[in-house]
């Protein structure tokens, strides 16, 4: 049974702290719906009703796209936790969100509360709408391996020249939407 709730609460944050990988979903109000698996230390409760990730450079930038497409209900974003442990639950935290890149004037601030990875390239933060949790009876027992290093290990060997030009002509999504480039290059340690 589904339950709702208009922010988060020390039990559902519990949950959200011991999970290894989460789920991040966005639309603009035309084209693809976007829908990424997300992982590493990288999710932050900021509060009750703020929360916070970590994102690294990847294949595209469809939820910064999305969440800044110009439309009237900008910004909408779903954020699901699935426990593959017990209990059984799936969290779902549903918001408007905003990219803070390392050339805003909040990202020192918000950034101090990360540890900034190989690949940083800003952090979405998400101002809670409402919270969902329902059973999860039909999500399986899994367990954690290991995280894979392949993307921060891409992103050390990556010469800061070449990424900084490389991310600088990405300013659009597959579907033509508007993206901000980040424009520091961060390979473990933030650069001012």
């Amino acid at each position: 049974m589904a339950e709702f709730f208009e922010a988060l609460n020390e039990k559902h944050t519990a949950m959200i702290v011991q999970q290894p990988v989460f789920f991040v979903a966005t639309a603009a109000s035309d084209g693809r719906i976007n829908l990424s698996p997300k992982g590493y230390d990288a999710f932050r409760v900021l509060t009750p009703t703020q929360v916070a990730y970590l994102d690294l450079g990847g294949s595209g930038n469809e939820t910064h796209a999305h969440l800044m497409a110009d439309q009237p209900d900008r910004g909408r974003i779903t954020i699901m936790f699935c426990n593959f442990q017990q209990p059984a639950l799936i969290l779902r935290i549903y918001g408007k969100g905003r990219p803070v890149l390392p050339q805003d004037e909040e990202w020192s601030a918000l950034a101090a509360g990360f540890t900034l990875l190989p690949g940083t390239r800003q952090i979405f933060v998400i101002d809670v709408e409402s919270v969902q949790t329902s059973c999860g009876w039909g999500v399986p027992f899994m367990s954690l391996e290991g995280e894979r290093e392949t993307l921060q290990k891409a992103h050390r060997q990556a010469d800061p020249a070449e990424w900084e030009a490389k991310v600088a002509g990405r300013t659009s999504s597959i579907d033509g939407l508007t993206t901000r480039a980040t424009n520091r290059y961060i390979a473990g340690e933030r650069s001012d």
